[in-house]
């Protein structure tokens, strides 16, 4: 049995009102220390209101939210300094170079002199900017700048790391950059990692766990195993098949099948749906009379299926939201 792990974020009956709208709506949630946790939802799901109550700059409409035993409306100065926070779109001085944004950040924090550039330097190796390090951050690409947005996060050696929407506009090199720096805090540092994002497949590479919110609520949580087996437990699963050769006999043995519901070919590929897991039946059958298997597929099973599952309903705008935190937190939106 797996050893309970320590909750570092947690959440208790929270919720948000903005008139009418209820943006948050009786948030439980416990986020365990040193995870890569996604929330994971369309705009208008309530994310950033979540995100903006964790970090202190909206209180609760009622119930609470806590960051290593701080709540974050009583001690936002507490929560302030162990949660660094990395806005979709983090902004630098542009006219100052990568180092020189980080020895502001570092003064801020209270370091100077070797100490300062010794951090800097490492904190440039580390992120993987050291070559553009004194290069103004105006020439910098969206990848680069949210890379020394780490470095500039981890400035303050923070326990906690809040990121909402990262990997937003960023090219596929620099997205995978990203994702092992992002991946690496919580390994190789032990760091909780709490990303906001609508962006499927970056969540399903780098998180240990997904929340899935719709209209303020969180209707799911757990792993993408979890996930899967929740949307399965009352529903059906579908399956993609495309064999050589494509003939009768193997449309004789799914026809055959008490728990298929319907079966549907599309030119070589049979589109299978049924009412429980077919495969172990269908790939005994394949082996033993001499089929090769060119497409076995479950859908289902990754997060691009399950959010369409879970988001028919969904899709508002929270950029109002959005607007708030970057004008609360300043020019960086350091936390």
């Amino acid at each position: 049995m797996a050893e309970k792990m320590e909750s570092i974020i947690q959440t208790i009956h929270l919720t948000k009102q903005y008139g009418m709208k209820l943006a948050v709506n009786d948030l439980n949630l416990a986020i365990r220390k040193g995870e890569v946790f996604g929330l994971l939802g369309p705009n208008g799901a309530g994310k950033t209101t979540t995100i903006l109550m964790l970090l202190g700059l909206t209180e609760p409409s009622s119930g609470e939210a806590q960051i290593a035993g701080y709540d974050c409306t009583r001690n936002p100065l507490e929560v302030k300094s162990i949660v660094g926070y990395l806005p979709d779109n983090v902004g630098f001085y542009a006219d100052m170079t990568g180092r020189q944004n980080l020895r502001f950040t570092g003064r801020l924090n209270g370091m100077d002199g070797v100490e300062l550039e010794q951090r800097i330097s490492e904190l440039l190796d580390r992120v993987g900017m050291t070559e553009a390090a004194d290069k103004k951050t105006s020439t910098y690409s969206k990848g680069m700048r949210q890379r020394l947005g780490i470095a500039d996060v981890l400035m303050k050696d923070p326990q906690v790391i809040i990121m909402d929407e990262p990997t937003l506009g960023i090219d596929p090199e620099g997205m995978r950059e990203l994702l092992n720096l992002i991946r690496e805090l919580s390994v190789k540092d032990g760091r909780t990692v709490l990303i906001s994002s609508h962006q499927l497949q970056q969540i399903q590479q780098v998180c240990d766990r997904v929340g899935i919110y719709v209209e303020g609520s969180l209707i799911a949580c757990g792993t993408l195993a979890e996930l899967e087996a929740q949307i399965q437990k009352n529903g059906t699963y579908s399956l993609e098949v495309d064999v050589e050769p494509c003939d009768d006999r193997i449309l004789g043995m799914l026809a055959g099948q008490t728990d298929i519901l319907n079966i549907q070919k599309e030119g070589r590929r049979f589109m299978i749906t049924s009412k429980k897991d077919i495969r172990p039946q269908l790939t005994h059958f394949l082996g033993e009379n001499g089929y090769t298997v060119m497409h076995l597929h479950q859908r289902g099973g990754d997060l691009d299926e399950i959010y369409r599952r879970y988001f028919e309903k969904a899709g508002q705008n929270d950029e109002s939201n959005k607007s708030e935190t970057k004008k609360k937190y300043g020019r960086k939106s350091r936390a």
